[in-house]
C-alpha cells in the first residue's frame, strides 16, 4: 500500500485483465507478505512485472507504465 507506482498502476492491471480474458492470467503479488519470492526471482524494484509461460519467466519490466505500454509489453512478450 505504500508503493506509489503500484497503485497507479493496479486499475491499468485490472482493465488489462479484463480486455485479455482467457490469453493470459493476471496476478498480484505483496511483497511484504511474501519476502522469500523477490530474492528468487531477483526482484530489486517494484513494481515488476513479469511474463511466465510454462512455468518460466519469458519477459520482464520494472517500473510504472501506461495501459499502451504495457499492452505492447503483453503483446511482444506473448
Amino acid at each position: 500500500e505504500w508503493c506509489g507506482p503500484c497503485k497507479m498502476l493496479a486499475p491499468i492491471l485490472d482493465e488489462v485483465a479484463i480486455e485479455y480474458g482467457d490469453k493470459l492470467t493476471v496476478a498480484k503479488l505483496d511483497i511484504d507478505s511474501n519476502p522469500n519470492t523477490p530474492p528468487k526471482f531477483g526482484i530489486r524494484g517494484i513494481p515488476t512485472l513479469m511474463i511466465f509461460k510454462g512455468g518460466d519467466v519469458v519477459g520482464t519490466k520494472v517500473g510504472a507504465m501506461s495501459k499502451s505500454q504495457l499492452t505492447a509489453f503483453i503483446d511482444e512478450t506473448i
